[in-house]
């Protein structure tokens, strides 16, 4: 028997028949914002999502699965726009990723995978070199004398050898197979999309699998493997996203989540990056080595920090996609904001949302001057619209750098 909990993001808590250990589960593994026994009903559990999305299925032994549904509050669609924008935007296009009449997220997604896995597969699987290391009888390639020495004792055979092989079992079509494994064993894919997977399946079959746990193999966009791109972002999309864990007791919990925090942070710093461009300078996403101290014992990690052709830091961004404040936004972001503009000497720092309850606001600090930008993004907006917002934006930050220089 499986249940279904059915939740919005960061939506009011709403109780849900339980059992004890399905719900002691979902606390323990901080997936939702807020799940604890009902007060008032035994065998209730008060459950309320926070910025995760995506659907779990918990396994009872012996028992019945509980599958969570977390839907996110932008439309499939643009939740597809953030993520494709962020991987590549100069390849990205309206439209590129067909959901068809799929409303949520994981059956989106899986139609989406399939059809341009299929698209990437059509001309028949790439095919290019890879890097053996074997031991073998017979010689081809080199010989690696350091491990045949060391495995061998100096015995001729077999050999510790090391060639490049043309083969299809290459990074590019390991990640497609396990993406495609992967979408098979979630819970809530339909079964025309499950039935189209499988012939994907069939394809990739002589592709060797990923074991779980095992590094993904990295590869990066050329020429050759132009027709592969875009169903390697959305691949890629499936396998950062997958969690499973064996828990206590038996229960395994097992899905795909986004945390729409990270989403939407990506896609803002990529969309400042892109806007900047034509202004020169030089972006950096998630700045390192920025300290608050003059001993550099406070570390900083700003979101987004833009620095001129000198290499002087000019501006200072951080995203933040929270539900706002009835009447305004969230204070804290304001002192965390001052401690960059301070670390950087900055005069102006800026706190890009995604749309609340207020529009844009400033503050001036006291005694200081510092000017704290509040900006909220319409989510709701078609994507040329949202990056129109964002160029529109990008134009008043550079104006206050102008205006100091």
């Amino acid at each position: 028997m499986t249940a279904v909990v059915s939740l919005v993001e960061h939506a009011p808590a709403r109780a849900f028949p339980l059992p004890d250990t399905v719900g002691r589960a979902l606390a323990a593994s901080k997936i939702l914002e807020e799940a604890a026994p009902d007060s008032y009903e035994r065998g209730m559990w008060r459950l309320r999502a926070g910025s995760k999305v995506g659907v779990v299925a918990v396994a009872v032994p012996g028992g019945e699965t509980v599958t969570v549904r977390i839907t996110p509050k932008v439309p499939v669609a643009r939740l597809f726009f953030l993520l494709g924008y962020s991987s590549d935007p100069a390849g990205w296009r309206d439209g590129m990723v067909d959901v068809a009449e799929h409303s949520e997220l994981l059956p989106a997604l899986a139609h989406a995978v399939e059809r341009q896995t299929d698209r990437a597969l059509r001309r028949g699987l790439l095919q290019g070199y890879r890097t053996v290391e074997e031991a073998s009888l017979v010689v081809r390639g080199r010989i690696r004398e350091a491990e045949q020495i060391r495995r061998r004792f100096g015995m001729p055979l077999p050999a510790e050898v090391a060639y490049d092989e043309f083969t299809t079992d290459i990074a590019e079509n390991r990640i497609l197979r396990a993406a495609v494994d992967r979408l098979l064993i979630l819970p809530g894919v339909p079964q025309t999309v499950r039935t189209r997977l499988m012939r994907q399946r069939a394809r990739l079959a002589d592709i060797t699998p990923l074991v779980r746990g095992q590094v993904i193999p990295a590869w990066r966009p050329t020429r050759l493997n132009t027709r592969y791109h875009q169903a390697l972002h959305l691949a890629q999309v499936v396998l950062d996203g997958a969690s499973a864990e064996n828990l206590p007791g038996g229960l395994r919990m097992d899905g795909f989540l986004f945390d729409m925090n990270r989403v939407y942070e990506d896609f803002v710093c990529a969309a400042l990056r892109e806007a900047l461009r034509p202004y020169g300078g030089r972006s950096a996403l998630q700045a390192k080595d920025v300290h608050l101290d003059e001993c550099d014992s406070v570390r900083l990690r700003p979101d987004f920090v833009w620095y001129a052709d000198s290499g002087t830091p000019r501006i200072v961004a951080d995203a933040k996609y929270k539900a706002g404040k009835r009447r305004g936004y969230p204070n804290e972001d304001l002192y965390q904001m001052l401690a960059y503009c301070t670390a950087f000497g900055l005069p102006e720092g800026h706190l890009v949302y995604a749309k609340g309850s207020a529009p844009h606001t400033s503050h001036r600090v006291r005694r200081a001057g510092t000017v704290l930008h509040q900006h909220a993004l319409d989510l709701d907006r078609q994507p040329e619209a949202l990056l129109a917002e964002i160029r529109e934006l990008t134009r008043r930050m550079v104006a206050g750098v102008k205006g100091r220089i």
